[in-house]
């Protein structure tokens, strides 16, 4: 198979003679497919993941951007779901029975952490949280009936990495299966299947979409574990995208190296402008030198892209508010991957009288740095900063 990015974006898996050769793939908005014969629909029953029977399983839309997604992330196989989450739950619970344990990294993803913290309890499974930041802590925590090891490099404030490599090598010993969430890096900058992870997953309403307009989550993998996954979960709980939305992203997909790219650059000269500015205590970004796993990053991720975190000093909250509400193009939002620059105050998520100016957390920001001209979102910043005492 031709890996090359180009061919992989614009004409892997889209067999154009098949819709009247149309350059874009066409939206195959249809809930069931039809049969002439008696015995190729008793095939459809036996195996779903062989051919078309009713769109919750597979549809053409959808499987032109699972051939991508895959090859994208050098895996065998993918599906994609109608959010993060689902992909999440989906890929957890095929993984684990009553009685199992998870090893994750501390502070995952918000509905992960739900789902190991409320959901997965009822059954008896039972999650340890660790700094992933050291592969003794992964040591340290299997224990006989350690069954998954859930990362997620970096992460989405602190962007804590993970040596993918050895905890991949650590759990493939003990015959541990790991997940690793790739929402922040994107297939193009880092490919935790290429590391020997077992199942590869990100938020596709990030990166992938591209346009702030679409939900969905992907995860990629083995032939096999997509298709435990498939049988399973995937079918039973019906949290497959639908195919306007797969569409939605093969459309993102088409400029995700060009918008990528930008970001980057953009990304540098804000990261810059932080570090240099007086108000700013500290810059968190992993292609910056003063990154404390900025090595391993430049190791395992081909690039990084438009998040970044800063500690702004100030002793009281009010400060903060201001800051974030002065702001004028940048907007107060969760989420990234768009064109929009986005930020998120930490403090939002603390009541005003829990506020603590000594705790860092209570001060940080995380900034997602659009497809804006850098100069524009640079004065938004520095004319926001200026609203502090």
């Amino acid at each position: 198979m031709d890996l090359s990015l180009s061919y992989i974006l614009n004409e892997l898996g889209e067999d154009r003679e098949n819709y009247f050769n149309a350059i874009a793939p066409p939206i195959v908005q249809t809930s069931n497919f039809a049969f002439k014969k008696v015995d190729e629909l008793g095939k459809a029953f036996q195996d779903e993941m062989a051919g078309y029977l009713y769109s919750r399983g597979l549809n053409p839309t959808v499987d032109i951007l699972r051939k991508k997604l895959a090859a994208l992330d050098r895996a065998e196989d993918c599906l994609v779901f109608n959010s993060g989450a689902a992909a999440i739950y989906a890929a957890v619970m095929a993984n684990v029975k009553a009685g199992d344990h998870i090893v994750s990294v501390d502070r995952p993803y918000s509905w992960a952490q739900h789902l190991f913290n409320k959901i997965l309890p009822r059954f008896g499974v039972v999650t340890t949280y660790i700094d992933g930041t050291q592969i003794e802590n992964f040591e340290r925590a299997i224990i006989p009936s350690t069954t998954l090891i859930y990362l997620e490099s970096p992460n989405s404030w602190g962007f804590a990495l993970q040596d993918l490599k050895a905890v991949a090598e650590l759990a493939r010993a003990e015959g541990i299966t790991t997940i690793c969430d790739n929402s922040y890096c994107t297939p193009l900058y880092q490919r935790p299947v290429e590391m020997g992870i077992d199942i590869s997953l990100q938020s596709a309403t990030k990166y992938i979409g591209g346009h702030s307009d679409t939900v969905a989550g992907v995860i990629t993998g083995s032939s096999a574990m997509m298709r435990k996954i498939f049988e399973n979960e995937y079918m039973t709980v019906g949290s497959g995208i639908q195919p306007f939305n797969a569409w939605l992203l093969i459309r993102g997909l088409r400029t995700l190296p060009v918008r990528l790219e930008k970001i980057g650059r953009n990304t540098e000269q804000v990261v810059d402008f932080l570090i240099n500015h007086p108000l700013i205590e500290r810059v968190i970004h992993p292609f910056h030198p003063s990154f404390p796993q900025y090595e391993l990053a430049k190791r395992q991720m081909e690039g990084a892209c438009g998040l970044v975190s800063f500690v702004v000093r100030t002793d009281n909250r009010d400060s903060l508010v201001r800051f974030a509400e002065s702001l004028r193009h940048i907007l107060m939002a969760v989420s990234w991957g768009g064109y929009e620059s986005l930020i998120i105050p930490g403090c939002a998520s603390v009541p005003p009288e829990q506020f603590d100016a000594g705790n860092p957390a209570h001060r940080i920001f995380r900034l997602y740095i659009g497809l804006e001209e850098p100069d524009y979102i640079i004065a938004d910043l520095e004319q926001g900063l200026m609203k502090i005492p």
